[in-house]
């Protein structure tokens, strides 16, 4: 009984990463909450601010969303007047999205509260090292997934 796997198991860079995932996961999910936002809701906005109306299909692949729960998402974000479903002017057979004002300013208050909680994440760390964190963390990415 001396052979200490969990603690090898503990210090895999692996299983951190997913302790490290799952924290920072909970405190963002916390934070947007308070905006009566999920993080879903946020990529949705996020998208939408950074490229314009898009069809109701090409926004659920730009934020790797299922196209079934995109449509509880938009149905959501939409009775809170945060974005428009309309149909595309040049393809009757598409909904085109569209971020609202209301839509742009809860999104303001989403990317603070975001801040905040990658702000309580990463608190243990000097600036030198959030920022060395980020770039590892990066360059563990690049390449490796999508976007």
């Amino acid at each position: 009984m001396d052979d200490p796997a969990l603690t090898r198991l503990q210090a895999l860079p692996s299983w951190l990463l997913g302790r490290a995932g799952s924290l920072a996961h909970r405190l963002v999910a916390e934070r947007l909450a308070e905006a009566g936002l999920r993080m879903g809701h946020h990529a949705v906005l996020c998208a939408l601010a950074e490229h314009g109306p898009l069809a109701q299909a090409e926004l659920a692949r730009t934020v790797r969303i299922d196209p079934k729960d995109m449509v509880a998402a938009l149905n959501e974000l939409q009775s809170r007047a945060l974005v428009t479903r309309e149909r595309d002017p040049r393809d009757a057979r598409k909904n085109l999205i569209t971020l609202t004002p209301a839509g742009r300013t809860l999104l303001h208050r989403a990317e603070h509260l975001g801040h905040q909680a990658n702000t309580e994440l990463t608190a243990p760390l000097d600036a030198a090292e959030r920022e060395q964190l980020t770039a590892l963390l990066g360059k563990l990415l690049a390449g490796r997934v999508a976007p």
